[in-house]
């Protein structure tokens, strides 16, 4: 009998299918039972709640360590869907005081986010009270796949440094995504300090794993606890603010628009750190946050946005004596070297007004007396100096390299979230200005007195000061003065040296020196503490000047340097003074003298604000 050969083909070809479809099989079973975590989870999460711990957050203490952030217990409601059997709807929402159309909408956008599971517990409700925690509490055995996730709300001792403090909010996706430590429900800093030192203040997540029954109820703890993980804290903060300061310097700044800044020049550590208008780190707190949030960024003053360390401003005259001292390093004038001023600096057409004072006059009289005529023929004398430089622009290229060096036109780096960097322009800015070669010192005269393009922090202003009281140094304004068990980043520790030599900055100082005792700023001259200061008068072209002021003490052993910036407030001797005189004072002594309490009250009971063009309604 003969073979069938198409037979024989067939066989074989159906042999091969079916070993096919068995390796397929084998894989599929390989790897939904090896491989694939998915349905032994499933089988857990029948057997096991793991419930995560959540650490304290680190405590934050003042510079005298008063206690000024701390924790308090919250609670959130959890679900985890799967689990969820039918429940009286009616009788939960009663019980935790919402509205059945607001419990709808929660699991609706519950489902919607893109981190949602029906296997995984999920936030339902944060921030329970104490009161609607205790009544849950009592009928939680009557909802299946419910449960209550004991969080850390965070307190303040004081109404006082919001934007230095900043706050926590529950994660975002985007937050998700970036760091692998948040799960859906977290929470994490925002803004301030919360924000900047997240990592050192939320610890590390404990674990805890309960048995359920046949029925989900929960039975105890797995091996009696034995695979739990405990918490651990978050580490603590000191700050290098003196909270009592800051509080003192914010109702200084009461219906004003700017921002204070003091420093501890040794150290660069900030004493306070005031935006104006500012808020209550209270308002972020708990299930209103979200409302109170809303209304501070819609708020036409903008209490949010940081002026001390956003606010790009002109800083006027208190930009003078870092032009004395790129002039004395530059050898463009002496301490001897005398400038015209009839009544401002006139040449070739062009005027800069200036107020009545003696002529000629010399560098140190100049910063006492606040001469616009005299920085700006030392800056004509530097710009245009061609055999010197060669071309204007590479003598503004030198001038603003200087600048860089005293912390201008770039982030110093403060441990502080969205610092700005000002501006300070270069050559290449003005020629697409104006063209090659086709500018010259007159043509920007204004930047020489702090006017025109240039724009700086008050933080930059601050550290200005800050240099100078040191006579040539500075360390990176910080105000974080500790973390628990943690050395402080290097650069908060490192000195750093301008490129002006140090001995020209005892020039500038004894100049700001006579400023208080027989110049501008005269409101600043205290009976016991030699005060150094100079004040800044800045042209706004939008409404009234703004009011600045600078300021050391004691001369020759500097404590604290401070910059005030009040905009709309009119000359620099008018807010500008009085305000940083009051904070240098009482940082210095604790206390206002009598003979100054009328200043004082002057300060605290003033309004500025209306002054400023903005309509808060």
């Amino acid at each position: 009998m003969r073979k069938d050969y198409k037979l024989e083909k067939r066989k074989y070809v159906v042999g091969g299918f079916i070993a096919v479809v068995a390796i397929i099989y084998t894989l599929r079973l390989f790897t939904l039972q090896i491989q694939d975590e998915k349905y032994k989870d499933y089988a857990d999460n029948n057997a096991f709640l793991r419930k995560t711990v959540y650490p304290s957050r680190g405590l934050i203490y003042d510079r005298n360590d008063s206690l000024v952030v701390y924790n308090q217990p919250a609670y959130d409601v959890m679900m985890i869907p799967r689990d969820v059997h039918d429940f009286d709807t009616l009788d939960f929402c009663r019980t935790l005081a919402i509205t059945p159309e607001e419990f709808h909408a929660r699991i609706k956008a519950m489902k919607e986010s893109r981190n949602y599971s029906s296997y995984t517990p999920q936030v339902l409700i944060t921030h329970l009270s104490a009161k609607d925690y205790g009544k849950l509490q009592e009928k939680l055995y009557r909802y299946p796949g419910f449960f209550i996730q004991k969080r850390i709300l965070r307190e303040y001792a004081y109404e006082a440094a919001g934007n230095v403090l900043g706050n926590i909010r529950e994660v975002s996706e985007q937050d998700i995504e970036k760091d692998s430590y948040y799960q859906p429900g977290d929470y994490c800093g925002d803004l301030g300090i919360e924000k900047s030192y997240d990592k050192y203040l939320r610890g590390i997540k404990g674990k805890e794993i309960l048995i359920r029954d046949a029925r989900g109820r929960i039975r105890g703890r797995f091996e009696n606890g034995a695979r739990d993980i405990a918490p651990i804290s978050g580490k603590d903060l000191k700050l290098s603010l003196d909270i009592k300061l800051q509080e003192y310097a914010e109702s200084l700044m009461v219906n004003k628009i700017g921002a204070v800044v003091a420093i501890e020049p040794s150290t660069g550590e900030i004493l306070a750190l005031v935006s104006s208008p500012t808020y209550s780190p209270r308002s972020l707190v708990g299930r209103e946050r979200g409302k109170h949030y809303r209304e501070l960024v819609n708020d036409k003053y903008k209490p949010l946005f940081d002026r001390a360390l956003m606010g790009a401003y002109p800083p006027g005259s208190t930009f003078k004596p870092s032009q004395g001292l790129i002039f004395l390093q530059e050898n463009i004038v002496t301490l001897q070297t005398p400038y015209p001023c009839y009544g401002g600096y006139i040449n070739g057409g062009l005027r800069v007004g200036c107020h009545a004072h003696g002529s000629p006059i010399q560098l140190k009289p100049a910063l006492q007396t606040s001469c616009n005529a005299y920085f700006c023929w030392g800056f004509k004398a530097m710009i245009d100096k061609r055999s010197k430089y060669g071309s204007s622009d590479k003598a503004f290229e030198v001038w603003k390299n200087h600048l860089v060096s005293l912390g201008y036109g770039y982030k110093l780096g403060v441990d502080l979230p969205s610092e700005g960097r000002g501006f300070i322009p270069n050559a290449k800015f003005y020629n697409k200005w104006y063209g090659e070669g086709r500018w010259s010192a007159n043509t920007i005269i204004s930047v020489s007195i702090g006017q025109g393009e240039i724009l700086a922090t008050p933080l930059q202003i601050a550290n200005l000061c800050t240099t100078i009281a040191n006579r040539g140094w500075f360390i990176t304004p910080h105000v974080v003065k500790e973390i628990k068990d943690t050395i402080i980043d290097e650069q908060y520790r490192t000195r750093r040296y301008p490129t002006i030599d140090q001995h020209h900055f005892d020039d500038i100082a004894e100049g700001m020196r006579m400023a208080v005792t027989g110049g501008t700023c005269r409101l600043a001259n205290l009976p016991d503490i030699e005060v150094c200061g100079k004040t800044g008068t800045a042209q706004n072209p939008h409404g009234k000047d703004h009011s600045a002021f600078i300021g050391f003490a004691p001369y020759h052993d500097p404590k604290i340097a401070v910059c005030v910036y009040v905009e709309n407030a009119g000359f620099g001797a008018t807010f500008g003074v009085p305000i940083g005189s009051l904070v240098i004072e009482k940082y210095l002594t604790g206390q206002i003298s009598p003979a100054r309490k009328y200043l004082e009250d002057r300060m605290l009971n003033s309004n500025t604000i209306i002054y400023s063009g903005v309509k808060k309604h």
